[in-house]
């Protein structure tokens, strides 16, 4: 049973974000199921070409704006951006506490800082939630190729442990992180796992419809996908080459690929190399609600994602969207996604491991069976990840942080696969 606000007991919660609100899926589903709740919800965020207005209302959620922009590229942009954008949200949010009061600041980071911010909200005895969905030291080691022992590193190391220690309650996204936070100081039973989990309501009209799906004798005899941008931390080159060397021993087999990137040249320089430009199709960007009747049209997803500090941790939203559709999943083998899915769900590869993907599509294709038994299994291991129970774990976990009435509930964590880490 789902925590509610009655309308006499409404309460305001603050969300502090330094990205575009309209296209942040997360912070936007985090934002509507409070408003659902009968909580009251104002956003702090930056604001997008799409918008002129500084101060707009989106699906109940009242949203305030700065103009700063997004032009990251060098650290010293990166460290500008970050603390206009903490001082703006400082002051406004002190502004907007002389007339109301919020139970909740819930902040996401980047920056790790931008707890800070929830200052004022805090004097005024709001609690706050810090939403850790990047670990920003392995983010910069992998963009920047730091290593681990520079200054820049052991400084944000210590940043991240003053901001998860100050907030009253840490959001993590998967296992995988949540340990990692542990060994450098996060204290334990002090966060809460909300994954970035797909709203199954997107793909449903795609499920019920009699449109084209894998019956459609105009398509291809097997068609392997990619959505999502093409940038080389995908490994999009891996796939390709993988699907260069498998191609022959899997007839009418073709490759899509949706969206676009800076990498999508090299990638069409490389199907031509290859000898597979009419095998690989680029199909370019697609609307988000037109992502899930493409799925449909494919037999197998392919997650060819590298490996290093940063990516070792990540789990795709694609991941998710291939399993609601029923499709069986290719995936690397990385850490945070072998914490939930079993050898027997995905069909695993290990990174960077073009033999061994190319081994994986010949099988996945030679064998319906084993298609349709892997995607029934990563199913059956996705159940308890789906964002319907993510959505009452994080509602739970305000209601017992700002003391909503409703029944207490217990917050339950989503289940690890054992002799997995």
């Amino acid at each position: 049973m789902s925590r509610s606000v009655t309308s006499n007991q409404r309460k305001s919660i603050c969300i502090l974000l330094q990205n575009y609100y309209e296209i942040d899926i997360r912070v936007r589903r985090k934002a509507e199921a409070l408003v659902a709740a009968g909580y009251e919800v104002d956003v702090l965020a930056l604001q997008s070409s799409h918008t002129k207005e500084r101060v707009y209302s989106l699906q109940g959620v009242t949203v305030y704006t700065v103009g700063l922009g997004k032009k990251r590229a060098s650290l010293a942009r990166y460290a500008f951006e970050y603390i206009a954008f903490f001082c703006w949200a400082f002051f406004k949010l002190a502004a907007l506490i002389r007339r109301k009061v919020y139970a909740m600041i819930d902040v996401n980071n980047l920056p790790d800082f931008l707890v800070f911010a929830a200052l004022p909200g805090r004097w005024k005895g709001g609690k706050v939630v810090f939403d850790m969905h990047e670990i920003t030291p392995e983010f910069y080691m992998s963009k920047y190729l730091m290593k681990e022992s520079s200054w820049l590193v052991r400084v944000l190391k210590r940043i991240e442990k003053a901001s998860f220690s100050f907030a009253d309650h840490v959001i993590t996204i998967n296992h995988a992180i949540q340990e990692l936070l542990e060994s450098r100081g996060l204290a334990p039973g002090k966060s809460t796992i909300i994954m970035n989990s797909v709203d199954e309501e997107i793909f449903a009209s795609a499920l019920e419809s009699g449109e084209a799906g894998t019956g459609d004798k105009s398509r291809p005899k097997f068609v392997m996908m990619y959505h999502g941008t093409l940038t080389p931390i995908y490994g999009l080159d891996i796939a390709i080459e993988a699907f260069g060397k498998a191609h022959q021993q899997m007839e009418g087999a073709e490759l899509w690929i949706l969206g676009n990137g800076p990498e999508k040249q090299s990638l069409q320089a490389l199907t031509e190399r290859l000898g597979i430009k009419d095998k690989v199709k680029f199909v370019g960007s697609v609307l988000p609600e037109e992502v899930p009747h493409w799925l449909k049209r494919c037999d197998l997803g392919v997650l060819a994602t590298r490996r290093d500090i940063f990516l070792d941790y990540s789990f795709s939203n694609k991941l998710s969207e291939y399993i609601i559709m029923g499709k069986p999943v290719i995936s690397s083998r990385l850490r945070a996604i072998r914490s939930y899915f079993s050898e027997q769900a995905l069909l695993f590869f290990e990174p960077h491991n073009v033999e061994e993907l190319a081994r994986q599509m010949v099988r996945a294709c030679s064998d319906p069976v084993i298609r349709t038994s892997f995607a029934a299994r990563a199913r059956e291991e996705y159940m308890p990840l789906r964002w319907e129970l993510m959505k009452q774990r994080y509602l739970d976990m305000v209601g017992t942080l700002t003391g909503a009435p409703g029944e207490p509930r217990k917050m339950t964590e989503t289940p690890i696969l054992a002799g997995t880490s």
